[in-house]
């Protein structure tokens, strides 16, 4: 993973309705970038709920939420349109920005050992360095922490 301080890796993806988003056009804002295994199952809904509720603060802070998972456009779309969630998800199904954020990693599940991504997230600065990491998030307070976070940094 990615430490605080270091530049955070440029991407260019597909949102939900299949246009492009890079770091580059959020240079002057801060960027949370959440990292979450896959689309409408309990924990993942439960974290993009969590933020859908507190979005405004997020805005009113100066920054940008993009969810982020391996799952394809028109996942991410029904997953949208589900939840009302009124931030952008990408679409990285290739895992290129997954795996440059270090996200991609080895998980246990019910004695098995596979690969996929790990929850987590960054607070990416105006400049576009780590700002904070986030590693094993818990969906219920993520944003909650994320805020907090954020006012200290402002």
């Amino acid at each position: 993973m990615l430490k605080e301080g270091d530049i955070a890796p440029q991407f260019n993806l597909p949102d939900q309705n299949g246009d492009m988003h890079s770091l580059a056009d959020e240079r002057g804002n801060w960027v949370l970038l959440y990292f979450y295994p896959r689309d409408n199952t309990p924990g993942c809904t439960t974290e993009a709920c969590t933020i859908r509720d507190v979005y405004p603060d997020f805005g009113k802070l100066n920054c940008t939420v993009f969810g982020v998972s391996a799952d394809s456009v028109e996942s991410h779309k029904k997953f949208e349109e589900k939840q009302n969630l009124p931030f952008t998800l990408l679409a990285d199904p290739e895992k290129k920005m997954i795996e440059s954020y270090g996200v991609w990693q080895p998980k246990k599940f019910m004695g098995k050992e596979f690969m996929g991504i790990v929850r987590s997230s960054y607070l990416v600065d105006p400049e576009g360095k780590v700002a904070k990491v986030y590693k094993k998030v818990k969906p219920v307070e993520h944003a909650s922490e994320v805020l907090q976070d954020l006012k200290e940094y402002q």
